[in-house]
């Protein structure tokens, strides 16, 4: 009996594995991107295809799970002081985004579809709530989410969040089984539940972390994240709010702890999966007897809105003075419905504000949405690319050198100069055609060449070179990098500029020769200048950046073997005393 029952849970879980990892690296090699792979992974597996899986709607419920932790990711990113500084994108620009959209698609459902005035609110005012999972992931995989314009569409996401509380208590009031003030009462209740939050995060997690730390034992650290992340977002569902609401605070309480980067690598794998089976889920969820039955409703419902929503979005991304590509970036990322739309359609079919087949109807939009959305994106970036000058550019071809150098900005400018003072013969190669022009004006000669491809490196002469030098700006093309030398190059010895201390710590495990993180020594000299002001004499000094050096080394590498919280014993932490 425990067997079958163990049979009927894995079952499902190996078919949707296979599904993601047949289609993800597909669509990613068509460059469509991992979320559509997903999309498509789940329309195939699910019931309206092949029928493999049959409980979409719970499985896309549990996934939520993904999303939940995705956006306790983002909060440790944004601290109070931070997210306090965006307060003017969150209640200006977002705030005149979602309320005109709103009421430009309550105007379309009205006008053009003759929907009763509360459907065609509950219809549009779902379909604003934009997708945080997917926006989000795009954000991330673009390297935007600290650009001016990725913190726009963060505030933008926050303040839809933010909406579906009073949504929520919209659909209350016009429910015809509402009881009188218990709109009220939801909403006060919300804002306790806010407030005992905010409270336990400002006073009591870092002693909580504090506590489990002292266990020294990495999964009790990990249980601890997930209890605090589930936890918040149990008591936020639980008053009304959403789930991710709650994950959300949780994470902006703990972004200045010092438990921060422990508790992101362990939240990690756990988001990650989620994410995926989110997407799956969704995919899963679209009712293809719905789409044949009432397609002609389905994509005018679909043009419409989308078209109307994107029109207020590029009108309020100029209004508030985005550049013209900016905004239509903006407007096609946000362009569909999100996961919050399923809990406004959910809430206002149980209220009986919309009837079933409303619902159906409305949900099966948003996911269509979701899923045009990163082709359309993927066209808009095609349209919007210029085209490079590669005038008086050079492709890598036939390259010698006894060390190849991959990237060739400030930092690698600096790596070269020891090796040229001794007559070293460099390759070297960078993907920017303006930084290759511009080194020619100082008499280097730069080639061309994506160093991340195993043809450009035989052409760049690795399969000759005594080292690799790999100084580009993106930690994970230099780990692409660092993989394919490894395997094929390896008599080359390979040293790797690193991001920061967590970029080291994967390179080191990768088993690089070398790797510096690009502001250590600059670190190292600080602090030796900060003894010579004091006073203390040039040995005195040397000694002691020898010593910190060699306890941050010894730090590293123990991190390397176990966490973020490992080595602490080797520094200095003595705190200044108060006076």
């Amino acid at each position: 009996m425990a067997d079958a029952s163990l049979g009927h849970m894995i079952g499902p879980a190996v078919v949707l594995m296979g599904a993601a990892v047949i289609a993800v690296p597909l669509f990613q090699r068509l460059g469509l991107g991992s979320v559509l792979g997903y999309f498509a992974a789940g329309l195939l597996v699910g019931p309206s295809v092949l029928g493999l899986i049959t409980g979409a709607q719970s499985i896309l419920h549990f996934s939520e799970l993904g999303v939940v932790m995705f956006l306790f990711v983002i909060g440790l990113e944004l601290r109070p002081l931070k997210l306090w500084a965006m307060r003017g994108q969150i209640f200006g620009l977002a705030l005149v985004q979602v309320f005109t959209a709103s009421a430009v698609l309550t105007l379309a459902g009205l006008m053009l579809f003759n929907l009763p005035a509360t459907v065609a609110f509950i219809a549009g005012a779902g379909f604003v709530l934009s997708s945080t999972a997917v926006i989000m992931s795009v954000l991330q995989d673009r390297g935007e989410m600290s650009t001016a314009e990725g913190q726009k569409s963060v505030a933008i996401l926050l303040f839809e969040d933010l909406m579906i509380v009073p949504l929520l208590a919209v659909v209350a009031f016009m429910s015809p089984l509402a009881q009188g003030q218990s709109g009220w009462i939801g909403i006060l209740v919300a804002l306790a539940a806010l407030l005992a939050l905010l409270a336990v995060g400002r006073w009591g997690l870092n002693p909580f972390f504090s506590l489990l730390a002292r266990s020294r034992t990495r999964e009790v650290l990990t249980a601890g994240a997930l209890l605090v992340v589930l936890g918040s977002a149990l008591l936020m569902e639980a008053a009304g709010l959403s789930m991710a609401m709650g994950a959300f605070v949780a994470g902006v309480m703990l972004s200045g702890s010092s438990y921060r980067h422990q508790i992101e690598s362990d939240i990690e794998p756990f988001r990650g999966l989620l994410m995926g089976l989110f997407f799956l889920a969704v995919g899963m969820s679209l009712d293809l007897s719905i789409v044949a039955a009432e397609w002609p409703l389905l994509l005018s419902i679909l043009v419409v809105f989308m078209a109307a929503k994107g029109g207020v979005i590029y009108a309020v991304a100029r209004l508030f003075r985005s550049a013209n590509q900016a905004a239509l970036r903006r407007t096609t990322m946000f362009l569909q419905g999100g996961e919050f739309a399923f809990v406004l359609y959910a809430a206002a079919a149980s209220g009986g504000v919309i009837d079933a087949r409303e619902n159906a109807l409305f949900a099966t939009v948003v996911i269509l949405s979701m899923g045009l959305t990163p082709l359309l994106m993927l066209a808009t970036d095609r349209l919007l690319r210029t085209e490079t000058s590669m005038d008086g550019i050079d492709p890598a071809r036939d390259l010698k050198g006894r060390i190849l150098l991959i990237g060739f900005g400030p930092f690698s400018q600096m790596a070269s100069q020891a090796p040229l003072s001794r007559g070293i013969e460099l390759a070297v190669i960078d993907t920017n055609p303006d930084r290759i022009r511009e080194a020619d004006q100082y008499g280097f000669k730069v080639f061309f060449g994506d160093g991340s491809r195993l043809d450009t490196l035989r052409h760049s002469g690795a399969g000759e070179a005594d080292a690799i030098m790999i100084c580009v700006d993106d930690p994970k093309a230099a780990l692409r990098i660092v993989e394919l030398a490894q395997h094929e190059f390896p008599q080359a010895k390979l040293l790797v500029r690193s991001r920061d201390r967590g970029n080291a710590r994967v390179l080191i495990q990768a088993g690089v020769d070398y790797q510096i993180r690009e502001t250590v020594e600059s670190a190292y000299r600080m602090g030796a200048e900060s003894l010579r002001a004091l006073g203390f004499g040039h040995l005195d000094v040397e000694e002691a950046v020898d010593d910190i050096r060699r306890r941050d080394q010894a730090r590293l590498a123990a991190q390397a073997q176990g966490g973020d919280m490992s080595g602490r014993e080797t520094l200095h932490i003595r705190p200044a005393s108060p006076s």
